[in-house]
């Protein structure tokens, strides 16, 4: 008797293109402190929660991206290999204490890579009286999934000049992980994905244990960016987008490279890369865009 075969069911193709239910967050000075405190950042108005970490924009809006994303693949199986592949958030105005949010999300699209397949859904946060906070794109991957088509498009393009990375660079930062920053990254998020947070797990999932949240990398690394491209005034923060190529694990140090890439129209542009003990890449495809 010939041996049955299956096909594996395919991504859902049905919420792309279609925009989710609206959610509100409110926000509350103390998750503010408490997400500071997640990521170890210093500057005197996020210690004090006046405003929120840049990196922070991604937590009301996690909880209608994540619902497009889940319904996009196909099943626990494929669910279980996800990573967090790029972020790019479209700063318009900060978020601060007492505002209450309302976040909707879209599915762009999904796509075959030579790692599996990325889903990318775009987030929008706007104040109760529709004030455009935040955009966001999110691109997870799938690692070793499959799907017989591309459907959809993905997140923005964005333009650094060949050659920027060959120059010296202007500034070289350093930052390191606490053996207990995915927990406390977790508690501050909301984002209790267990690769993050159990060590048995996260080997079942092919990691080699307990990994840091992709976005905690970056809100380590954005730190020294705000200091180094807006002179410690988040304000002025436009664009940050970010290609996530390695995993990074506690208490771990990650050295980010800065350059100029270009000014226009009243915006300055940053390209950053950043690497983790021997060298190899974690942060890639870094770009920040700055009000003059």
């Amino acid at each position: 008797m010939a041996a049955v075969t299956t096909t594996p069911p395919d991504f859902n193709a049905e919420p792309v293109g279609r925009w989710g239910e609206e959610k509100e967050f409110v926000v509350e000075r103390e998750r503010l402190v408490q997400y500071a405190s997640a990521t170890n950042d210093d500057l005197p108005v996020h210690v004090r929660g006046d405003l929120a970490p840049p990196v922070f924009a991604a937590v009301p809006a996690m909880q209608v991206c994540d619902p497009i994303a889940q319904r996009i693949i196909p099943d626990d199986e494929v669910r279980l290999g996800g990573l967090h592949g790029e972020q790019d958030f479209r700063f318009h105005r900060p978020i601060e204490p007492g505002m209450t949010l309302v976040s909707r999300a879209i599915g762009v699209g999904f796509r075959p890579v030579g790692a599996g397949v990325t889903i990318t859904v775009r987030g929008e946060t706007r104040t109760r009286a529709g004030e455009l906070v935040v955009e966001q794109f999110v691109t997870v991957i799938m690692r070793k999934a499959r799907t017989s088509r591309p459907v959809g498009g993905g997140a923005p393009a964005r333009f650094v000049p060949p050659g920027t990375l060959d120059a010296p660079p202007l500034a070289v930062f350093e930052r390191t992980f606490d053996p207990d920053t995915p927990p406390r990254y977790a508690q501050a998020s909301g984002d209790f994905m267990p690769i993050h947070t159990d060590d048995e797990f996260a080997r079942r999932a092919g990691l080699p244990g307990i990994i840091n949240h992709g976005l905690c990398t970056l809100a380590f690394a954005t730190r020294g960016l705000i200091r180094h491209t807006c002179d410690d005034d988040p304000t002025r923060l436009r664009r940050l987008a970010v290609r996530f190529s390695r995993i990074v694990q506690p208490s771990q140090t990650l050295t980010t490279r800065l350059w100029a890439a270009g000014d226009a129209g009243g915006t300055a542009g940053y390209a950053f890369e950043s690497v983790v003990d021997g060298g190899a890449v974690a942060l890639k495809n870094g770009f920040v865009e700055v009000s003059a």
